[in-house]
């Protein structure tokens, strides 16, 4: 090894000492930092645990064994569910894909649009969808419409802020390639950036209507319909072996939902 080698090996071993040393100073500091969320959300007073647990055992004996004996009338409120998961995702869809060719850089007309667009994403996604619900709840009544509403504002956020990193990393080339022969911007995206990007913007799709579901049965406690409000009225009543069996309903719905999505997600490729 000469010694232009051997000074260039040595020039490598020491940045990646140097990059060895600040990644373990960055997860030295994340560390400290989970550790004290955790001792201040009373994670480690151990003195709680011990006295919550009589009750929670006692709550764990009021929910065993589940009781189905109304399965009949939660079909009703679980096609609700269903029905809203499918129709949010509808909505969150048709309105992210054009908030997202305007918040990804390489497609947004300017700067002013793109930051804009951006500002408007992180504004939906800091409202929670059950506060969306009460709020579509006071608005257009009681049902499956408010949270139709509250699962599609919320998802526009979600969804199109990921739609908008997945077309920001497409190959530049044919971009530059459709816009160097005169394509307009709709040809653009038409012809060189959703046909890189529709298997990533349908994975995308098929994990936040999963998502949905299980969201969907937490906004009908707020009046927004479907099997939460069963839930919900069952909490109220104390009738927890009513609600054990809605929870494991529920459950059962939710692995049949990912095995349709997974399906959905192998169809697809």
């Amino acid at each position: 090894m000469t010694d232009i080698q051997a000074d260039r090996h040595a020039a490598i071993l020491a940045q990646d000492a140097a990059r060895g040393r600040r990644h373990a100073g960055l997860f030295a500091v994340i560390g400290a930092v989970c550790v004290t969320a955790l001792a201040i959300t009373g994670f480690f007073d151990m003195e709680r645990f011990v006295e919550g647990m009589p009750a929670l055992a006692q709550l764990f004996g009021e929910m065993i064994p589940p009781d189905f004996s109304r399965w009949r009338t939660w079909m009703r409120p679980l096609l609700d569910t269903l029905a809203m998961s499918i129709a949010g995702t509808v909505l969150a869809v048709v309105f992210s894909l054009p908030l997202a060719l305007l918040a990804a850089p390489n497609t947004s007309p300017n700067h002013v649009v793109l930051q804009a667009t951006r500002t408007l994403l992180a504004f939906f996604r800091s409202v929670p969808e059950i506060i969306l619900g009460i709020i579509f709840v006071a608005a257009v009544g009681f049902g499956a419409l408010p949270g139709v509403l509250a699962l599609a504002l919320h998802s526009i956020g979600m969804v199109a802020k990921f739609y908008a990193e997945a077309i920001e990393h497409v190959d530049p080339r044919p971009l530059e390639a459709a816009r160097a022969a005169g394509a307009t911007g709709a040809q653009v995206v038409t012809h060189a950036v959703l046909p890189q990007v529709l298997p990533q913007l349908a994975d995308i799709t098929i994990y936040r209507w999963e998502y949905h579901f299980r969201a969907s049965a937490v906004l009908g406690i707020v009046g927004a319909g479907g099997i939460g409000f069963e839930l919900i009225a069952a909490l109220r009543l104390i009738k927890y072996d009513q609600v054990s069996g809605i929870l494991l309903t529920i459950l059962a719905c939710v692995v049949m939902v990912d095995w349709l999505g997974a399906r959905l997600r192998k169809a697809l490729k």
